[in-house]
């Protein structure tokens, strides 16, 4: 307690913690894009209880794997090597993780595009899928991100308690934005095939990043960004057509008939 009191007088710490927030944020988006997805073909009673469920166990195998950190930091160091270059632990579960984002978005795409192929797996207009099915899926993929998030945040920060508060406060945040951005998802078809390609430029990201190759995270998101902004500005354009052709087609029929 008195540790926590130290820190607190400390204008770095401070810093520090406001830095690891936006950082979990930003790097929760990819998760959440993948949770709102995921969550939406589950029947609509049990989307939210699936979002919280999941979200609630990645804070605690979060938690689990701070309490671990230095354990952690040796996920590291070379284990072998490969076409010269060494491969760590944390190499490894980053290219496992791109494969399953690389497949799952490769999967989901397929559906979209090819809706028919699939109609006995179609529930509510989304391919359905099991909510231990959806939760195990959340975790798996949570793992991954928070391998990589918490290494990151050891070179940010050597004080505990500053990531536990980081992590605790970004995972409420992305509890808190999950029903809205799901809901929006669900309610623009456009925006569902975009999601999908933006965990599939995630899963490449990641597996470039176990081969290192490393890849700026703000190139990425700053494409993510430029994408979602030409897609904001498509919805404006469709739903001022569909107005205009409304409202022509009300003139139409108040327009008296003349014999």
């Amino acid at each position: 307690m008195n540790d926590i009191l130290v820190l607190a007088a400390q204008p770095e710490a401070w810093a520090a913690l406001v830095t690891l927030i936006v950082m979990e944020v930003v790097l929760g988006i990819d998760n959440l894009v993948f949770i709102s997805i995921l969550t939406n073909k589950l029947p609509e009673a049990s989307r939210q209880s699936a979002r919280r469920i999941g979200l609630g166990l990645a804070l605690v195998l979060r938690l689990v794997l701070l309490g671990a950190v230095a354990w952690i930091v040796q996920l590291t160091t070379p284990v072998f090597t490969a076409f010269g270059h060494g491969f760590s632990w944390k190499d490894i579960i980053l290219i496992a993780g791109g494969l399953f984002l690389v497949w799952k978005a490769t999967k989901e795409i397929h559906h979209n595009v090819d809706p028919e192929e699939h109609a006995g797996e179609i529930i509510g207009g989304a391919v359905k899928t099991g909510f231990t099915a959806a939760i195990f899926q959340i975790l798996l993929l949570d793992l991954v991100f928070s391998v990589d998030s918490i290494i990151t945040a050891v070179g940010m920060t050597d004080h505990l308690p500053i990531m536990v508060i980081a992590v605790v406060v970004a995972v409420t945040l992305m509890l808190i934005a999950s029903g809205p951005l799901a809901r929006f998802i669900e309610a623009n078809p456009t925006i569902v095939m975009l999601a999908l390609s933006f965990l599939l430029m995630i899963g490449m990201t990641l597996i470039a990043d176990g081969l290192g190759f490393h890849v700026p995270k703000g190139y990425i998101y700053a494409a993510m960004a430029f994408s979602g902004l030409v897609e904001l500005l498509n919805m404006l354009a469709r739903r001022k057509r569909m107005k205009d052709r409304a409202l022509r087609g009300e003139g139409a029929s108040s327009a008296p008939t003349v014999h």
